[in-house]
């Protein structure tokens, strides 16, 4: 039997349903696995921190979480004055870290999983940041540990994506990819076909949670441009900052423009793309018309899709239907059960 301790730094909507899911996979875990765990400590940045090497009471946390309470209650140990010595305080051997992301640097979240990585824990994150700011720096680091960096969740949640490219196609080229990436402006495209307005698609959003009180990062198109920075950093070996993706939000649709390519059979997507040419990349985010024949028309709602071109397989497709923090939390841990199997 192999026992983990887990180190949680982040205990929003996606560190609770991590938590709720290790729950639910317990025996699971136990019984395929030959795994046990225990969370040895959980840090939140407005709800307190606690650390307990014998484990502490995850279900007592949520509830903690869940009246706004706060989480020192549950720590055995002085608590540290900031995260990163959190992080080197407690006793772990993997650090999951789910921070809200920093666009512009990655920044702190970087800091977070190097510090983990240089206490010798295992780094595994659905923040997108650190992917696109510091995967080499990260991947060298937890190599010359001997241990691994693990980043699964940070595009399409769930969905296999980048462990599809490092391990089920050896040999295979990736020429180039396109899809549509963020499913907060995938919804509000489609609540305006419905004849809703711009402000009154935006507000239903906020009002079910996929929106965030501010967001421009999904209408601006900046959490699209950053998983296609992602995508090509990893999947296609060539670093991409947002910054350098061709990027037009969503802000200038309007209902007519979507009723007007109703008129016609089309549909508005916020479609991303990147492709390699003559050793570069070109990488674009930009609302497109787009065709019945397209297999962008019929993805509807938060839905996500991804398609490859490779070499070998000019046309693989993956769709990741409705998804939200449960199923980021299973590319948690996904990632952690590949860590132990050595995938």
């Amino acid at each position: 039997m192999i026992e983990h301790s887990l180190a949680l730094v982040g205990f929003g909507n996606v560190g609770q349903a991590f938590a709720r899911l290790l729950l639910r996979k317990q025996a699971e875990l136990e019984k395929n696995f030959s795994l046990i765990f225990r969370i040895t400590g959980i840090a939140t940045g407005r709800h307190g921190m606690a650390i307990d090497p014998a484990g502490i009471d995850l279900t007592r946390a949520l509830e903690i979480m869940q009246k706004g309470g706060n989480l020192d209650e549950l720590s055995k140990t002085p608590k540290p004055d900031s995260m990163l010595a959190f992080i080197r305080t407690c006793p772990a051997n993997v650090l999951f870290e789910n921070t809200p992301v920093n666009h512009e640097t990655g920044q702190p979240a970087i800091d977070h999983l190097r510090t983990a990585l240089e206490c010798g824990m295992h780094a595994v994150t659905a923040n997108k940041g650190p992917v696109v700011h510091a995967y080499r720096e990260l991947t060298d680091l937890a190599h010359a540990k001997g241990l691994r960096f693990m980043h699964e969740a940070a595009v399409m949640d769930g969905a296999p994506i980048f462990s599809l490219l490092r391990a089920a196609l050896p040999a295979a080229e990736l020429k180039g990819f396109h899809g549509i990436l963020n499913s907060c402006t995938n919804l509000l495209l489609g609540l305006m076909e419905q004849g809703n307005s711009f402000d009154e698609a935006v507000r239903y959003a906020q009002s079910i949670g996929i929106a965030e009180t501010d967001p421009s990062a999904d209408i601006d198109g900046w959490d699209a441009a950053i998983k296609v920075a992602a995508l090509t950093t990893v999947v296609m070996g060539i670093p991409l900052k947002p910054q350098q993706v061709e990027r037009q939000g969503i802000r200038g649709i309007t209902p007519q423009m979507t009723e007007e390519a109703r008129q016609v059979g089309e549909r508005w997507k916020l479609v991303c793309r990147a492709r390699l040419e003559n050793g570069n990349v070109i990488a674009s985010v930009q609302p497109q018309r787009v065709k019945p024949d397209s297999p962008l028309y019929s993805i509807n709602g938060t839905s996500s899709y991804v398609q490859f071109e490779l070499d070998v397989l000019p046309g693989l497709g993956i769709v990741e239907s409705d998804p939200g923090p449960e199923t980021t939390a299973y590319g948690l841990l996904a990632d952690w059960l590949n860590i132990i199997r050595g995938v």
